[in-house]
């Protein structure tokens, strides 16, 4: 190893990294939580320590030069080291204690998750948890949490995966909604009904067909893409919509549609990375959610039998 080729200063090239990918000073500026100048600073001090331009001034957006171009590759890959080097440093330790980041669904995350880390409260005092409430999949890779309870199965092979069991979502609608309209007692007595639909309806569309559930793209009249606003949608009455069976149940202001018709599988994957995985407090808080979980998806599975 030629140690005195290695004279540049990582927080530079994390600069420049963060430059690069964020297409600006500024943004990059607030993604490292530094002042603009601070930054602009340690990328001109990496181009003066490698003796090379690295992105062209003078253009409203950053524009990397060939040779920024070619270090970003390298950039990158050192990137991706030093993150693996943190998960490596945050597994090895053993004690039964400190941040554990949890992400699920919004629903999950407020209707289920609660009384799951309370228990955890009891069992493990010194676990701090924070709750990612969110539809959107977090990276578990880059860190962005620990622990992610998902419905769809993960597919980068650093990930640990264990497929829990599953959810049941069944058609709700407000009881409003069906004082105006009536209540649906086939599929066809849905064909005129307004659903609220997700962020991907296409998606969710085609997934109704494969449960013989035929409807159209106009029907679905309100969308978006929060599993607790949809919820709300549904209980202003702005259309018939889809949930966990257990979540509907919650409300006296919802009815279940058509449940002998209609009952649709949610898969529920406990995911962690495969280092993480062998942090003895990510061990704590894994294993307890993959009892709770169980115990939830079990009851679920009795109550829509």
């Amino acid at each position: 190893m030629n140690w005195n080729n290695i004279a540049f200063d990582w927080n530079q090239v994390r600069a420049f990294l963060a430059a690069a990918e964020e297409g600006s000073l500024s943004a990059a500026a607030r993604a490292l939580q530094q002042t603009q100048p601070t930054l602009s600073r340690q990328v001109t001090g990496l181009e003066q320590s490698l003796g090379v331009t690295l992105f062209e001034r003078g253009h409203r957006k950053l524009r990397l030069t060939s040779a920024g171009l070619e270090l970003l590759e390298h950039v990158q890959t050192m990137a991706e080291a030093a993150n693996r080097i943190s998960r490596v440093a945050s597994g090895q330790s053993q004690a039964v204690e400190g941040n554990v980041c949890i992400t699920a669904t919004e629903m999950l995350a407020t209707y289920y998750l609660p009384p799951m880390l309370r228990k955890l409260r009891e069992q493990a005092p010194g676990i701090l948890v924070e709750v990612v409430a969110s539809d959107q999949i977090r990276d578990l890779l880059q860190r962005e949490a620990d622990i992610a309870i998902r419905h769809t199965q993960p597919t980068q092979p650093d990930l640990i995966a264990r497929r829990i069991g599953s959810l049941r979502a069944r058609i709700y609608a407000a009881r409003r909604l069906l004082d105006e309209v009536g209540t649906p007692r086939s599929f066809d007595d849905l064909a005129d009904q307004d659903f609220v639909g997700i962020d991907d309806t296409e998606a969710l569309i085609t997934g109704l067909a494969e449960q013989g559930l035929r409807l159209r793209p106009e029907q679905f009249r309100t969308r978006t893409a929060s599993g607790n606003c949809m919820l709300q949608l549904i209980r202003e009455g702005l259309g018939l919509g889809f949930l966990p069976m257990d979540t509907g149940a919650l409300f006296d202001d919802l009815v279940c549609v058509l449940p002998d018709l209609f009952d649709l599988e949610i898969p529920v994957w406990l995911v962690a990375h495969r280092e993480l995985h062998t942090s003895r407090r990510v061990r704590v808080v894994y294993d307890l959610l993959a009892q709770e979980l169980k115990n939830l998806t079990e009851t679920t599975s009795q109550n829509a039998d």
